[in-house]
């Protein structure tokens, strides 16, 4: 028995050793950011959890608590974060990651996922899953399985290169799918992504991306229509991630950036066959007000204009 244990105890250590050298290359790669490991792994965790706190985040990445609270007085002087009151603890804070933090935090993250492809695209699919599989295993077996249940299903960011082209390529499947739109939906969308990119105001506009274990599952636009006017457009949540409340949140981020913006309502078109959108923009107080009867996409479908009148920020 005490051999047996012996020959475990090796074999976990040279696992170790191995797995500490292969992470080792991930680390070294992140270090041409301007921040440090342990500062990546804290912005990682705010990007990932629903406002955490200060002892939340130093218990799951085994930190000093002073270590962490300089960390966060760096973070919050340049503005990549934000603390409010705990409504349930006076002493703490809840923390957020600002829009200039999860901008700050995009490229760290893809750059992430692009070392770790650079592991993997050497061994088959199936394979990958057996890597995939095994780490599940020593997760759950380790006592990491709770931990990694209660983190968010999903995280919105900014748009970046390559997000246009899933945007489109989605819309045009999806609907055609779903609904039997033809191809002449995807070249609207097209054209549509088209002109954000072309004429991107980022003071007044926006594109939220939505990724769920590091794949693109929904996506949001707001534009601007006129000074006072500011439009919704393309939202699309992919059937796998659907009943997270994903849109609902898109939804929730158009309003609340178009108010903060000046705008003073918002408008978007949608079409009367599209009940889960319709009854997301119902609960976010949107108004149908206006409604017309055209032939587009290949079939009849009737048009419908929305409406929400903004109250400016406070």
């Amino acid at each position: 028995m005490t051999e047996t244990l012996n020959q475990r105890v090796e074999a976990i250590r040279r696992f170790n050793r191995f797995y500490t050298q292969k992470i080792g290359v991930l680390e070294e790669g992140l270090l041409h950011s301007p921040f440090t490991l342990g500062e990546v792994r804290v912005l990682y965790e705010l990007a990932h959890r629903e406002q955490p706190t200060a002892t939340e985040l130093a218990n799951e990445l085994g930190l000093d608590t002073g270590q962490l609270s300089r960390m966060l007085r760096g973070f919050e002087k340049n503005k990549l974060i934000a603390r409010k009151p705990s409504p349930s603890d006076g002493r703490q804070s809840l923390l957020t990651l600002t829009e200039p933090g999860r901008r700050t935090f995009a490229p760290l993250n893809e750059r992430a996922k692009e070392e770790i492809a650079a592991l993997l695209k050497n061994i088959s699919v199936s394979e990958q899953n057996r890597l995939v599989e095994a780490m599940h295993t020593i997760t759950e077996l380790l006592g990491g399985g709770v931990a990694e249940e209660a983190r968010p299903a999903y995280i919105l960011r900014p748009h970046q290169p390559g997000d246009m082209g899933w945007v489109v390529h989605r819309h045009g499947v999806l609907y055609a799918q779903e609904y039997g739109w033809d191809e002449l939906f995807e070249a609207l969308v097209a054209g549509i992504v088209a002109e954000f990119i072309q004429n991107f105001d980022p003071r007044r506009e926006r594109c939220w991306i939505a990724e769920r274990a590091g794949e693109i599952v929904g996506s949001v636009f707001l534009v601007q229509k006129s000074r006072a006017v500011a439009k919704l457009r393309l939202l699309l949540v992919e059937p796998s991630a659907r009943g997270l409340g994903i849109g609902a949140r898109l939804v929730a981020e158009c309003v609340g950036f178009a108010r903060r913006a000046g705008y003073r309502s918002l408008t978007l078109w949608t079409q009367s066959v599209l009940s889960a959108a319709r009854h997301i923009y119902e609960r976010a107080d949107f108004r149908l007000i206006h409604k017309q009867r055209h032939n587009s996409f290949g079939h009849d479908l009737v048009g419908e204009t929305w409406e929400l009148k903004l109250r400016p920020s406070r």
